[in-house]
């Protein structure tokens, strides 16, 4: 399973963007949980947003509720974070997850460890 992220960039305050995940190999991409997370120098990866498999529930993490949305295209394999009003503490790298494990039933998950596939990450740098 390959989740590759695209979108980030340098952006003032303020601003908008689109963070694209393409998802591709070995799995069913529409019966699978979908999460972003993001990681800032010095810090933990951290939760930011999750879809279920069909993008009808979402869920999002205090931070960003209100300014991200999360949102994904089955029929393309892709899932999506928009961001709005950028602050300079969402600078960070945002990766794409995968919930391949955990039975679909369960809420989304906002722990890293309960996601089993991720991409390489893309920058997302926020100046004043």
């Amino acid at each position: 399973v390959q989740l590759v992220e695209s979108g980030g960039g340098l952006v003032q305050a303020g601003a908008s963007l689109t963070l694209s995940c393409a998802a591709s190999g070995r799995i069913f991409f529409a019966s699978h949980h979908f999460g972003w997370f993001r990681q800032a120098p010095g810090k933990e990866r951290a939760f930011v947003a999750a879809v279920n498999t069909n993008g009808a529930i979402t869920k999002y993490s205090d931070s960003v509720q209100g300014r991200f949305t999360i949102s994904r295209d089955n029929a393309k394999n892709m899932v999506y974070l928009q961001l709005n009003d950028l602050k300079l503490d969402d600078t960070a790298v945002y990766y794409c997850a995968a919930d391949v494990r955990r039975a679909v039933i369960q809420p989304l998950a906002v722990a890293p460890a309960d996601y089993e596939y991720w991409g390489q990450g893309t920058q997302v740098t926020v100046s004043s």
